[in-house]
């Protein structure tokens, strides 16, 4: 943790690689050749390029993160909670999260639990939002101009998913049942997770892509 402003707030680190260089087979198999068993597994059971290549990115990025406690991502053992949510048994005060879209790999470590989410911005589904945004969103949403209606739509999509993955609720947490409010200063308003614990979210954007961090306390 670390004080900031007289308030404590998790410090945690975050990681993106755009994985279009590991278009280059020497590049790629470089890394790949760095990899565990268990992430080359991972790469291997894709069948197009850019799938392989996003997932050696997400292997890049955790081998990253590991590297700055003195870990070895090719000796530290990953398992997965009730709700698919990774962890690291023998390392519980680490939490990390991966996430990959497009060209873009993402991920986040830190003391507390956290979850991520990056998405390639494109046309906004105004039907998917009324599925799955609470009506405050949708009107948010609904309420931007056309230009900033797709960056609006997964600027929500993130924080929603990153929340998600940071309380490790998978597939069991309807996505319209909590809501991310947007303050008036632009900012996210945290959100409580189940377990009543607040949850804060930090943002990140550029060349075409928008990620959400999401971290409990």
């Amino acid at each position: 943790m670390r004080e900031m402003g007289g308030k404590r707030e998790p410090e945690a680190r975050i990681y993106w690689m755009d994985v279009g260089m590991l278009a280059d087979t020497v590049c790629f198999d470089g890394y790949y050749r760095m990899m565990s068993g268990e992430r080359q597994k991972k790469v291997d059971a894709y069948l197009f390029p850019k799938d392989r290549r996003l997932s050696l990115g997400a292997g890049i990025l955790f081998h990253r993160g590991l590297s700055a406690y003195g870990l070895d991502g090719r000796e530290t053992a990953v398992a997965y909670g009730e709700n698919g949510k990774p962890y690291l048994p023998e390392h519980p005060h680490i939490h990390f999260n991966l996430s990959h879209s497009g060209n873009m790999a993402m991920a986040v470590f830190a003391g507390v639990e956290a979850g991520c989410d990056v998405e390639r911005i494109r046309e906004a589904d105004m039907e998917l939002a009324e599925k799955f945004f609470t009506p405050q969103e949708y009107a948010y949403l609904a309420g931007q101009r056309q230009e900033m209606q797709d960056w609006a739509f997964y600027r929500l999509w993130t924080l929603k998913e990153s929340f998600v993955k940071a309380v490790g609720a998978g597939l069991g947490m309807e996505m319209d049942s909590f809501g991310i409010s947007i303050l008036p200063d632009g900012r996210a308003g945290g959100c409580l997770g189940p377990d009543g614990a607040e949850y804060g979210f930090w943002e990140y954007g550029g060349e075409g892509y928008w990620g959400a961090v999401c971290l409990k306390g």
